[in-house]
């Protein structure tokens, strides 16, 4: 199961460049993104050890691209610092965030950083695992896990015998990667640009690396002991979407309670057998539709406004008996009968940064009546302290920091809620916060006042609004 360059047109952009001390090593060449336009960068690499604990043993190279400084006094390197885990820097750099990547160079080089382990700094091959778990049938919950939890303890042997070392793949280590980085470029400090998993990064950096962090910059923050989103927070999330619905008369029309509305999908699904067809590249496969499956497929449509109004859809046609439309979304991502498949690197982070007991226990006892249960963040905690992973309690400790930091979060966030955000971030007493009204995750080009606001925390201000307010997508089903 697998759950988890067209160019159009050619702007070359120009700049004046600041001369700078660091990364003397660094490769020039043409960066050019996926819409075509190009700007003259360096890449560069440094070499680090897989796992820290044993310096001598396999190393490991991490790359990235450094866009050079515009400003006349850059400040100190800012590091772009991805979700996921497994998001690369680099790619980001070429989509829709890249006017975002120019516009901070005003204030020191940018580098997209392509984290130990994903995009250009992945050595690790994928592990095909030898257990599959049957999309065809019923599946109880405890088999399922016992499956799950077998398929990655087996993919740990398959990187141990290959040479790699899952111990490697922690936030911690990527923590020192970054002082590592930092001593590369010859800056005594850098600062931190981050979204979503790569809040989770910064927010332990400030921890371990704190005297050589300039500023740093946090958007939908993941805390420390928040790999595991409480399922009361995900209820409460669906509470703001209704409230985001009522506002557009068509919308609150087809949509009076999508609470309601989950529910008695989920119900129907549990009460009877519904077969789907599932197309794949093998041609196609039968699927048992569940109450887990819709789980898992609205867990990952929920982050953004616009994609839980597209889910909201696949929910009302379920509930009218279409299930079509669910069908071919689930052939995008979903391969029945074929083995588990994980990448070290996404896998071995989210368990290492682990959960504690007492969260655990609450995410269960939730998740029995949540809406989503606990597939939010699968296969977390389903695999907790799988390949001997846990980075323990101190680690999960929330940060205590003077250093000046500006938080954004969408009121419409589905993978990282306000409350949990609000919590991660408390122990920072020079934080400035901005809520960005109906944005979502995925929030940094929702606005140019979004861009405003970190321009002004970079330039050293105190931002000129805490809230920025963006249009919604319309919730209405066009039939």
């Amino acid at each position: 199961m697998i759950f988890g360059k067209h160019t159009t047109s050619l702007v070359v952009l120009t700049a004046v460049f600041t001369t700078t001390a660091y990364a003397a090593n660094d490769q020039a060449f043409t960066f050019e993104t996926a819409s075509g336009e190009t700007i003259e960068a360096f890449r560069g690499a440094f070499t680090v050890p897989e796992n820290r604990a044993h310096p001598n043993g396999r190393q490991l190279e991490v790359h990235y691209v450094r866009f050079p400084a515009t400003g006349t006094q850059p400040g100190a390197p800012i590091i772009y610092l991805s979700g996921g885990p497994g998001g690369s820097g680099i790619e980001t750099a070429k989509h829709e965030r890249f006017p975002l990547f120019m516009a901070m160079r005003e204030f020191g080089d940018v580098i997209a950083l392509d984290q130990r382990g994903a995009g250009a700094s992945a050595d690790a091959p994928n592990c095909v695992s030898d257990t599959i778990i049957p999309m065809d049938r019923h599946v109880s919950r405890t088999e399922r896990n016992a499956l799950l939890r077998q398929a990655v303890e087996s993919c740990g042997a398959f990187w141990r015998k290959a040479g790699f070392d899952p111990a490697g793949y922690t936030t911690i280590q990527s923590t020192q990667d970054l002082d590592a980085l930092r001593a590369h470029l010859g800056a005594p400090k850098i600062s931190l640009w981050g979204i979503s998993y790569g809040t989770h990064l910064a927010l332990a950096a400030i921890k371990e690396i704190g005297p050589r962090l300039d500023k740093v910059v946090l958007s939908s923050v993941e805390g420390l002991d928040q790999t595991v989103k409480l399922p009361s927070e995900t209820d409460a999330y669906f509470d703001r979407l209704q409230a985001a619905i009522n506002q557009e008369p068509a919308a609150r029309a087809a949509y009076p309670d999508i609470k309601a509305l989950i529910r008695r999908v989920h119900a129907k699904l549990d009460s009877e057998t519904t077969l789907i067809t599932v197309s794949t590249p093998t041609g196609p496969k039968p699927m048992l539709l569940t109450t887990e499956t819709m789980q898992m497929l609205a867990s990952g449509m929920i982050a953004d406004p616009k994609n839980a109004s597209n889910l909201l859809m696949l929910y009302l046609a379920v509930d009218n008996g279409i299930t079509q439309h669910v069908a071919d979304i689930l052939g995008r991502f979903v391969t029945p009968g074929e083995p588990e498949e994980f990448t070290l690197m996404s896998l071995a982070m989210d368990i290492a940064s682990g959960i504690d007991a007492k969260r655990l226990s609450r995410v269960e006892t939730e998740a029995q009546t949540a809406l989503l249960g606990d597939m939010l963040n699968y296969p977390m905690p389903q695999v907790a302290g799988a390949l001997g992973l846990d980075l323990g309690e101190g680690f999960r400790t929330a940060p205590q920091s003077t250093i000046p930091t500006l938080v954004l979060t969408g009121t419409l966030d589905g993978r990282t809620y306000p409350a949990e955000q609000a919590a991660a971030v408390a122990g920072l007493v020079n934080a400035q916060t901005v809520t960005v009204e109906n944005a979502g995750h995925n929030l940094f080009m929702v606005s140019p006042e979004v861009t405003e606001v970190i321009r002004d925390f970079m330039r050293g201000e105190t931002v000129h609004t805490h809230t920025i307010k963006v249009t919604l997508p319309s919730f209405a089903p066009p039939f």
